[in-house]
């Protein structure tokens, strides 16, 4: 197959740009507008919308879910196959640039456009979708609306997850208007195509034009809740304290150690993302923790002893500390491997293309590893500049770099699109 076909790159990029309007805001430590457009806000509505709005110009079928995922269908040939599917999100963290997930969406509409202008028709159907709370830092479990359409977590169980306001998922959608009444459990597509910003720094600084991505690592994710006393910070002698923080303070360094001693091998990442204290007063020893642990690894062994490990080490912990301790995991999924053929296909594509390609594992979770338990599913990377940084304004790709990663799905989805 020849890639006579091409993308728009600057389309993209203009597309990127009027998408990562929505929801901005001027970091005032860079000086550069970043991106908060958290799931079922305001501004992820406004951003459903706005992305709706380029679908319904290009002239898609589109249907919305229970559980807010949004799907575009185009025709294809021989209508009644099963389609190829291409996806990601655009919800964000609240520190997001414009390209994560973004990319992925956008890209697909692009194809799609660039399939319309040449009057290209593909004998399967073609489905571009974004997928509801992706990112998990509204509800806590991340890519919620993929999990959720492939049967990993039960819908009733999503509507129940609620954000720091106590606030639920199915209250937010509903008062969104994106609680759909199409079922959210499709049939399998023929295929799921992502493309997406790498989200670090291997591209880059070696010098590959795009990433041939071939699994998805471990991750686990746990809410841990530390209940001491509280006391006055000035009158209260150290040794009779109870200091949640203290606690809290003592499982952020040993997660350090954790990833750093090569125990479980040389990738094992920890990181405590969030820490919430109670009361939260400069005078006041803290009563009480809520904070987070994530933990990744790209070998499941490995990942289960690195988990065991640390929950032995809050109860070790709690008694050293004269405190509390309960935790629970808000997410958990395996190592997931991408399907081989498409991933030759992806390599092979990247090559007539001109383009260097690198195999590798995404550090991230993304809405392509849950689609790649019921069907063949793989992924694309292109790089990002200033060392791949991503949840964070700096996130940049260039024009260049994210039209051929969009080049490279055109040409797989053309011939996915085309199998019988």
């Amino acid at each position: 197959m020849t890639h006579s076909l091409s993308i728009q790159p600057q389309r993209l990029a203009d597309a990127l740009l009027a998408l990562g309007r929505i929801g901005s805001y001027l970091d005032e430590g860079s000086g550069l507008w970043g991106v908060s457009r958290l799931a079922l806000t305001a501004a992820d509505g406004e951003g459903r919308h706005h992305v709706i709005a380029k679908m319904q110009a290009l002239g898609l079928q589109i249907t919305t879910d229970r559980i807010g995922n949004v799907y575009a269908r185009r025709r294809g040939r021989e209508d009644s196959l099963a389609p190829v599917m291409m996806g990601s999100h655009i919800d964000s963290v609240p520190t997001a640039g414009r390209f994560d997930g973004c990319l992925g969406v956008l890209g697909a509409l692009e194809i799609i456009e660039t399939l319309d202008a040449a009057q290209h028709w593909t004998r399967r159907p073609i489905v571009v979708a974004f997928f509801t709370e992706e990112e998990g830092a509204r509800f806590g479990t991340d890519m919620l609306g993929s999990a959720v359409a492939t049967g990993r977590i039960p819908i009733e169980e999503a509507y129940a997850l609620h954000d720091r306001a106590g606030l639920t998922v199915a209250e937010e959608l509903r008062q969104l208007g994106f609680l759909g009444e199409a079922e959210e459990h499709l049939p399998p597509p023929h295929a799921y195509l992502e493309c997406h910003i790498e989200q670090g720094p291997v591209l880059r600084r070696r010098g590959f034009d795009v990433g041939v991505v071939t699994g998805v690592q471990a991750i686990s994710w746990h809410e841990v809740t530390i209940v001491g006393r509280s006391a006055h910070a000035g009158t209260t002698p150290m040794e009779l304290r109870a200091d949640a923080s203290v606690a809290a303070s003592r499982i952020n360094l040993y997660l350090r150690e954790l990833a750093t001693s090569g125990r479980f091998g040389p990738q094992q990442r920890a990181t405590m993302g969030a820490m919430s204290p109670t009361p939260g007063l400069v005078n006041i020893v803290p009563g009480r923790m809520v904070v987070t642990v994530d933990l990744r690894n790209p070998d499941d062994a490995q990942m289960r002893a690195a988990e065991a490990a640390v929950i032995a080490f809050y109860a070790q912990v709690a008694t050293e500390e004269g405190v509390q301790i309960s935790w629970r995991q808000t997410a958990r999924t395996s190592c997931v491997p991408f399907d081989g053929g498409i991933q030759a296909a992806i390599a092979a594509a990247a090559s007539r293309r001109g383009l260097s390609q690198l195999s590798m594992v995404s550090g991230a979770g993304h809405d392509a590893q849950e689609w790649a338990r019921v069907t063949r599913a793989a992924m694309v990377f292109v790089p990002g500049e200033y060392d791949g940084i991503s949840h964070n304004p700096r996130e940049f790709s260039t024009v260049e770099q994210c039209a051929n990663g969009v080049n490279v799905m055109l040409d797989v989805l053309l011939e996915l699109a085309e199998e019988s």
